[in-house]
């Protein structure tokens, strides 16, 4: 949701979406605190200070959004432009009140390579009890650098386990420019995250249902299921405190420095090749992660809006 998916996946893993349940009175309550979800949200700080509340999630999972987020604002915050999306594409919800979601999309200025911010977070009631959180940073470079995108999401169904969805996603094959995988992926040892996190007795990994979504992951690829069993909600705050709060940091800092701010040659037949595969990547987000998602979360009328709105900007 994405500032701030892929871009902002909400289901990049075909996640099963139950329809929503009638609002809980913790809905109804944020839903009268938010006024209609977008009515009275103005001004820029403010719309920024609604997406970085993670109102749904843990201390320690809002805490590593907030830090993240924060750091790109810092580092990248020159380079890109204000969020100009519609305050109720911003902001938006279902009619009935039973999900809510707040995204930002933070185009690159034209000077750098960024070619776009996005992120944000879903929350959605279950008939069944329980709720669906998905939180999620991504960026995306323009056609100037052949350097990976960043991509992180958090989704949690219950509190007991979430999946975490953390990589620099190739914007070439690999296959075909080995030198692209050496500066990246190999030199880098950027496999060493996912090994710390594999060690962790919680951990396991987690498979896509999607062939398309395992093809266009980096072979470094964080894709894993943390699970603490029953009763151990206090466990599963910890390692995100102590295990993917650190990796996820020291990601977005190498890409942040190696990839956004890092100058690479490029050719002109070469930035048309990335600009082709950036288009298809965009459009197949939209096709089978949101677009299959969002009118089941918000309704068919809202979906609509929301995702014209995000189609034209994945366009620019």
């Amino acid at each position: 949701m994405a500032i701030i998916s892929g871009g902002f996946s909400c289901s990049a893993f075909r996640l099963a979406l139950p329809s929503c349940s009638a609002p809980s009175s913790r809905l109804s309550v944020s839903r009268t605190r938010s006024s209609g979800l977008s009515a009275s949200m103005n001004s820029g700080d403010e719309q920024r200070a609604r997406l970085m509340e993670f109102p749904y999630v843990s201390g320690p999972h809002r805490d590593l959004m907030v830090e993240l987020l924060s750091s790109v604002e810092t580092r990248l915050g020159s380079s890109l432009r204000p969020c100009n999306l519609p305050p109720d594409v911003r902001h938006f919800g279902h009619p009935a009140g039973t999900a809510y979601a707040s995204i930002q999309l933070r185009p690159g200025r034209p000077s750098s390579q960024i070619d776009f911010i996005l992120g944000g977070w879903i929350h959605c009631k279950f008939p069944s009890g329980g709720a669906l959180n998905i939180t999620s940073l991504s960026g995306y470079l323009n056609s100037s650098t052949d350097a990976p995108n960043f991509r992180l999401e958090l989704i949690q169904s219950i509190p007991t386990s979430l999946v975490l969805v953390l990589d620099l996603t190739p914007r070439k094959d690999l296959i075909l420019h080995p030198d692209h995988l050496k500066t990246y992926y190999e030199d880098t040892q950027l496999d060493r995250y996912r090994q710390r996190l594999h060690a962790l007795p919680e951990v396991s990994p987690y498979i896509s249902p999607s062939l398309y979504v395992r093809a266009a992951v980096s072979p470094t690829a964080i894709l894993v299921s943390i699970d603490v069993g029953a009763g151990e909600t206090t466990a599963i705050e910890e390692i995100i405190q102590d295990h993917v709060g650190p990796v996820a940091k020291e990601l977005l800092q190498f890409w942040m420095e190696s990839c956004a701010c890092t100058e690479r040659c490029v050719g002109k037949a070469e930035r048309a090749y990335l600009a082709e595969r950036d288009r298809l990547i965009k459009n197949k987000t939209i096709e089978l992660d949101l677009g299959s998602s969002f009118p089941r979360l918000f309704g068919q009328d809202v979906a609509d809006r929301v995702l014209t709105v995000l189609t034209e900007h994945y366009k620019k």
